[in-house]
């Protein structure tokens, strides 16, 4: 698994998934949609059509811009389209798990894309390579094809039978977009950990892992996915079939607070309100003597500007980022990384010079992150920092597509808030309560398991790879 040197350590999610039935010009839509969701993954991407039951596809590491021109989308004919935007987690890199994958069959070609983790892919594909299947990537997502044509009862009836069978067989957290010659499966996990939302545009439809690519084409939001849900997307428009009777609504809440973009909306919830009511909240459970609030760029702002708007206290861009900085962890020394990340952020010296400053966050990782702000704003003559994070102690690892999947990676796993807070430098640091993310959005239930040690599903063996680094 591929892990980033600690000097720039971020949270990370796995992926986003873009598709599109019925639409002249779908690779063209496709392309947008994985632009819209850049956020969730820039090292790679993909898009496979179908033009006449006639699959094509390109693929490469980089961005959306960087792997597609107008001659690779041209040579992607075809009303159908998947895509897919990837940030390495499971499986590592390579060209070779770059997404959508392609599938020749003689009972029909397909191509898959996936959101997410699958928690026994360790035990499924030592099954599946016991009865002979060869795997062409170390990417959990290529399990799935492998059961929908090793592991049916069905191989003479339609292929929902089969994608129902496999579905069954898998644990953790998904959004599947499965498309054959002549539809689009979309696919979401039991537990509904994941996003999908689906789209009209035109005659057709879009499905994408977040509502605010449906935006930049224009198509008008129908409705979710929903959990343990397959929708089959064709010429009869949708259908739905449930795979799972056992459904629950725990998306991660880390969707919410961090991932997805503020013009998304997640479960009929906008992420923008959720992080403002939420910083709301921070106020009101953690308080300070301050002169200002400033934000952390990008995902803190919303719940910076609730903290600002509760408190009464002036909200201030102290903070500014270069969106424009290369990626800081391939800088060829340690010293020219950390001139990357001072080009990365940098404290606006007149605004914050004399101030108590209130610094909103949406998480600590490490905690190197927080250090380095901290100190940058001392550095820019702040009289005082007073963090306050929009989440609470992140103390476990995620197994389901956030790249947090070990406690050493965790400085709340380790130390309680007075230690954390004495190692990032503050005056003060509150985190929010795990109240306050379900008051937020309203919600009934939520994964929390990053914060609470409460996973949905079981674990497996991932478990024992995250213990081994505590122990």
């Amino acid at each position: 698994m591929m892990r980033r040197p600690i000097i720039d350590r971020e949270l990370h999610e796995e992926c986003g998934v873009f598709g599109v039935f019925g639409v002249p010009g779908a690779a063209s839509l496709t392309y947008y949609g994985l632009h819209a969701l850049q956020h969730r993954g820039q090292e790679g991407c993909g898009i496979v059509s179908v033009d006449d039951g006639q699959f094509r596809r390109t693929k490469g590491a980089g961005l959306v811009t960087e792997v597609f021109d107008e001659g690779k989308i041209a040579a992607l004919k075809g009303d159908m389209a998947i895509g897919h935007v990837r940030y390495t987690t499971a499986g590592g890199g390579g060209s070779e798990n770059i997404q959508p994958f392609l599938f020749r069959h003689n009972t029909g070609d397909f191509a898959l894309a996936h959101n997410g983790n699958i928690v026994n892919s360790e035990q499924l594909r030592r099954y599946l390579e016991n009865k002979g299947s060869l795997f062409h990537s170390t990417s959990d997502s290529e399990i799935l094809a492998h059961l929908i044509k090793k592991e049916t009862k069905y191989h003479d009836r339609p292929r929902i039978y089969s994608i129902v069978d496999a579905l069954n067989m898998l644990e953790g957290a998904f959004s599947f977009l499965i498309m054959t010659a002549n539809r689009i499966y979309a696919c979401r996990d039991k537990y509904g950990l994941r996003p999908l939302s689906i789209a009209r545009l035109g005659g057709g439809y879009v499905v994408s892992s977040e509502t605010c690519a449906f935006d930049v084409l224009g198509a008008e939001f129908v409705r979710d996915v929903e959990p343990g849900e397959i929708v089959t997307i064709d010429r009869h428009g949708l259908r739905s079939s449930d795979y799972s009777k056992y459904k629950r609504h725990q998306m991660c809440a880390m969707e919410y607070i961090y991932f997805a973009r503020p013009d998304s909306d997640i479960e009929g919830c906008n992420v923008h309100a959720y992080r403002k009511e939420s910083g709301r909240l921070l106020w009101r459970e953690a308080p300070a003597e301050a002169d200002i609030v400033v934000g952390v760029p990008d995902s803190s702002l919303s719940a910076a500007m609730g903290y600002a708007e509760a408190s009464g206290l002036p909200y201030e861009m102290g903070l500014i980022k270069n969106k424009y900085i290369g990626r800081t962890f391939i800088q060829p020394s340690q010293e020219l990384r950390e001139k990357g990340v001072r080009m990365k952020l940098s404290a606006v010296r007149t605004i914050v010079r004399g101030k108590r400053v209130v610094l909103v966050d949406d998480s600590i990782v490490r905690g190197t992150t927080s250090r380095r702000i901290v100190a940058m704003l001392r550095e820019a003559g702040a009289t005082a920092v007073h963090v306050r994070i929009a989440s609470p102690p992140m103390t476990h690892p995620c197994f389901y597509g956030v790249d947090t999947s070990t406690y050493d990676e965790l400085i709340s796993a380790r130390k309680n808030p007075e230690e954390v807070c004495a190692e990032i430098g503050a005056d003060s640091l509150v985190f929010l309560s795990e109240k306050a993310l379900y008051e937020a959005g309203h919600h009934e239930e939520l994964c929390t398991a990053c914060f609470t040690g409460r996973y949905p599903t079981a674990l497996y063996s991932s478990v024992e790879t995250a213990n081994k680094t505590k122990n």
